[in-house]
């Protein structure tokens, strides 16, 4: 059956997954009893399996999906250095504004405009470092972790929440990276992941903000790092449903491998380029191959006609063409983040099929070749 769920968040559920996955979620229980626990554990276990995260770095289940373990990353990390915040989409944007309003820490932000990306050889590593690895609103990620250097002084903050399970993690780059269960797996919202490598926890263990410290972002007991949270002991409730549906997606992501997950998210990517390059109202947000992202796939259209609009018509005249699909049931959520510039995202990560987005994008194309010739 065609699937036409193309949402960046919540995304797509995993092929052929159905509600009775959820049937041994252990409701009405604590999650702090020997059952709740043990899935919490295992939840963190078969993460760190999967991703092939090293033995010394902690993995956690903190709350607020992705942008509430990033938030307590910044709030619990930043301070003794000079920041650098990397911009270049929404998300990215609010990371600095919270650093900037919120922790008032003055950073230095590089910035680029969307379907762009800043220059990463300008990045100070004397300082710590904040970035999204993939844009999920712009459609561009990172080109590679070669420009993180292995002896920097600065930690390296990653928000990966679009970008993990669909792309290389060199973890020797990294200090601490968050995700959500809903994007590259398809598991619901709520619930964030952080991963913390040894200088993370030094610094948290060396280092005490002078703002108040909220108790959701509280990952020390006394002054060292409160392990218990990156053992199953999470700081608030969870939704054990949730947690069952994530192990569901971490049991079938296991059973294709890393390299079978990236495969089908570089598929799902080379069947939209495919149809880019032989159809010509269409482009790529982001125009350079090698920071376009293989998940959140952004699309700018350059018809004369829709170029000739103005904004306000331009986003009515795209988003008559997406109500239509999702009307007709062939693509939902299609339309470009509010913040974005006009056009269409498709999300391409893992649990999308190639046959699924090829039918979309033929649909889309009939659709707007009938209403194009309306204006």
């Amino acid at each position: 059956m065609q699937n036409p769920n193309f949402s960046s968040g919540p995304c797509s559920k995993r092929p052929a997954w159905n509600i009775d996955v959820l049937k041994g979620a252990p409701v009405g229980r604590s999650h702090r009893s020997a059952l709740g626990k043990e899935r919490l554990i295992k939840a963190i276990n078969e993460t760190r399996n999967i991703l092939k995260i090293p033995s010394d770095y902690l993995v956690g289940i903190l709350p607020a999906s992705d942008t509430g373990a990033f938030e307590c990353a910044m709030w619990s990390l930043l301070g003794p250095k000079p920041v650098t915040v990397l911009v270049w989409e929404s998300f990215s944007e609010g990371w600095a504004t919270d650093v900037n309003k919120q922790l008032k820490l003055n950073p230095t932000i590089i910035k680029a405009d969307y379907g762009k990306i800043p220059d990463l050889a300008k990045v100070d590593w004397k300082t710590d470092v904040v970035f999204v690895a993939n844009g999920t609103t712009s459609g561009v990620r990172i080109p590679d972790w070669n420009w993180i250097p292995a002896n920097r002084e600065g930690l390296s903050l990653c928000d990966a929440t679009s970008y993990a399970f669909a792309n290389e993690i060199d973890w020797s780059k990294i200090d601490v990276l968050t995700f959500s269960w809903q994007k590259c797996l398809g598991g619901e919202a709520a619930h964030g992941m952080m991963i913390m490598s040894p200088k993370a926890v030094a610094r948290l263990e060396s280092y005490t903000p002078p703002w108040p410290m909220p108790k959701i972002f509280r990952l020390k007991k006394g002054d060292k790092v409160n392990k218990a949270i990156f053992d199953g002991d999470v700081i608030n409730t969870p939704s054990m449903i949730c947690v069952e549906d994530y192990l569901d997606a971490l049991d079938w992501a296991g059973k294709i491998g890393l390299d079978g997950l990236y495969k089908r998210s570089r598929g799902n990517l080379k069947v939209v380029e495919d149809w880019v390059a032989k159809t010509d109202w269409i482009e790529f947000l982001a125009d350079d191959p090698k920071v376009r992202s293989n998940t959140s796939v952004c699309l700018s259209v350059t018809h004369p006609k829709v170029a000739a609009l103005d904004a306000d018509a331009k986003s009515k005249f795209l988003k008559s063409i997406a109500s239509e699909l999702s009307k007709k049931n062939i693509a939902h959520d299609i339309n470009s983040y509010k913040d974005a510039p006009a056009g269409y995202r498709f999300w391409c990560g893992p649990t999308i099929e190639e046959a699924d987005i090829k039918n979309a994008l033929a649909q889309l194309e009939k659709v707007f070749n009938e209403k194009v010739k309306t204006l």
